[in-house]
């Protein structure tokens, strides 16, 4: 089962943009989730196509399942 953390945030256009983080460390610490998100805002690391990153709009973490078949 592979859990992702997904980081959702409203960018400078009003549009929604979200950041993905692999293999979240459990149990997650929402204030740190808050703090990092912040950062990421504050920094303005990361740009979208409808601009840079202006809120937190949330966060949560997603778990999917996979079954592969070998097709003969």
């Amino acid at each position: 089962m592979a859990k992702t953390l997904e980081l959702q945030f409203t960018t400078q256009l009003g549009k929604s943009a979200n950041v993905s983080v692999d293999d979240p460390v459990e149990p997650i610490d929402p204030a740190k989730v808050k703090l990092a998100m912040e950062n990421l805002i504050s920094e303005n690391v990361i740009q979208s196509s409808s601009g840079a990153l202006v809120a937190i709009k949330g966060a949560r973490v997603v778990e999917r399942n996979v079954t592969e078949y070998e097709i003969v």
